[in-house]
């Protein structure tokens, strides 16, 4: 079964463009809604709950397929901030420059999202 989807697709992908035009300087709205739609999407893309992905304080996701944690601290986590979360997702920031750089912190064996970064939905449209 796909995530439940609490953002309007159209709605995020408008909250990108918001925070393409201005990234330094993004109303908190648009850019909590375009967090919360590239997170959605990764769920959609890396479905399952072996990884919990943060980026405080906009959202959190479970992705990634794998064992399921119930209690307690994830085995596997990935944390960062907003921004440097959409730039992950959009293709402005490769995994391995955020995670070499700090920008990253990523622990545990599944919590490498490499192969899901970036997003095509959140991709730079011509």
């Amino acid at each position: 079964m796909p995530p439940r989807r609490r953002t309007e697709p159209s709605d995020g992908r408008a909250a990108l463009t918001t925070w393409r035009a201005a990234p330094d300087d993004v109303p908190v709205a648009a850019r909590r809604t375009a967090v919360r739609f590239t997170l959605e999407e990764l769920a959609a893309v890396a479905p399952g709950n072996a990884v919990e992905v943060r980026v405080p304080p906009d959202g959190a996701v479970q992705a990634v397929e794998g064992p399921r944690h119930t209690r307690g601290t994830p085995p596997n986590v990935v944390e960062t901030d907003p921004q440097t979360w959409l730039l992950l997702a959009t293709g402005g920031l490769t995994w391995a420059d955020a995670v070499a750089a700090g920008r990253v912190r990523a622990s545990g064996e599944r919590a490498d999202l490499r192969d899901w970064l970036p997003l095509q939905a959140a991709r730079q449209r011509p």
